[in-house]
């Protein structure tokens, strides 16, 4: 018979494309993920998977079974947090994916708030851009995750419970030359350095400030957020930060100015995402309310 862990094995290959990170990510021995994939394909008498020494292919026939497995995944999470509704908000465990542009700033922030109103909540956080999340919370993978908007979402609930603008940041002594808020010239001119594609935080900056991509093609990096924040106080430009990041930045740099941008804002949303159907719905609305709580305090 199929077990739901023989279909958690063919999900983690399908990640990997490899047979070693899968099993360790199933916390099991490489051996025993390939014995259960074996006994996998003997139930359902097809391959899913094609192997050698070198790569693992998915065949037509496992794209279809492993598309069926999440939604299986999906369900069997829904099922498990529905029969849990009955318990005291916040006490069964939850999984939380977070953008990392937002996790390094937002947590200190809220996390002690949260364990102060809710001492048993149990949480895991997981980081990855807005698309893996989203792909991630479609597919029950995990339960909710907090997203920059705007997005798309299609197909999911949304819990917004703050907003935010931009500045640019600057060592101070860079900064004494520059106007009083930035404009999309001045951004240009000061060597804006922004993160690569596919980070929703440079979409937002790029669609806030009218940026024009040809006249940018040189700001992008592959660097993190951290990095770019260093290079901009070492005098090498500047880059965007999140206006909850300013605290936490300027206690650890003391000669850091920051500047605003001329465009009005709010110039992002956060929101909680989850599934239409997840039965932990109420919790995830808490969630928010407790974060928006936790912000607020450390915004007097």
């Amino acid at each position: 018979m199929i077990t739901l862990r023989q279909l958690e094995f063919a999900l983690a290959i399908a990640k990997y494309k490899h047979f070693k990170r899968a099993a360790e990510e199933c916390n099991i021995s490489q051996s025993a993920l390939s014995l259960g994939i074996a006994e996998l394909e003997k139930q359902l008498d097809t391959q899913i998977f094609e192997r050698n020494n070198k790569q693992v292919l998915i065949t037509p026939i496992g794209e279809e079974i492993l598309e069926r497995a999440k939604r299986i995944f999906s369900e069997v999470n829904d099922l498990i947090t529905k029969a849990q509704l009955h318990q005291t908000p916040l006490v069964y465990p939850m999984t939380i994916g977070i953008i990392p542009t937002i996790a390094p700033f937002l947590l200190p922030k809220v996390l002690p708030k949260l364990r102060e109103d809710y001492p048993n909540v149990q949480l895991s956080i997981v980081e990855e851009q807005t698309e893996r999340l989203i792909e991630k919370v479609r597919h029950g993978m995990i339960d909710t995750a907090i997203i920059a908007l705007p997005y798309p979402t299609d197909g999911l609930l949304t819990f917004e419970f703050w907003q935010e603008d931009f500045l640019a940041i600057f060592a101070k002594q860079n900064a004494e030359n520059q106007p009083k808020t930035m404009d999309a010239n001045t951004l240009i001119n000061s060597n804006l350095m922004l993160l690569g594609e596919g980070h929703c935080m440079t979409d937002h900056a790029l669609s806030v400030c009218h940026l024009d991509t040809n006249r940018i093609k040189n700001s992008f990096s592959n660097a993190s957020l951290t990095t770019l924040i260093q290079m901009a106080l070492s005098g090498m430009g500047t880059t965007l930060i999140p206006e909850m990041a300013v605290t936490q930045i300027k206690q650890q740099n003391p000669d850091v100015a920051t500047i605003p941008l001329s465009e009005p804002g709010p110039h992002r949303k956060l929101a909680f995402i989850t599934r239409l159907n997840y039965a932990r719905v109420d919790d995830v609305n808490l969630l928010g309310n407790v974060f928006a709580k936790g912000l607020s305090q450390h915004s007097l």
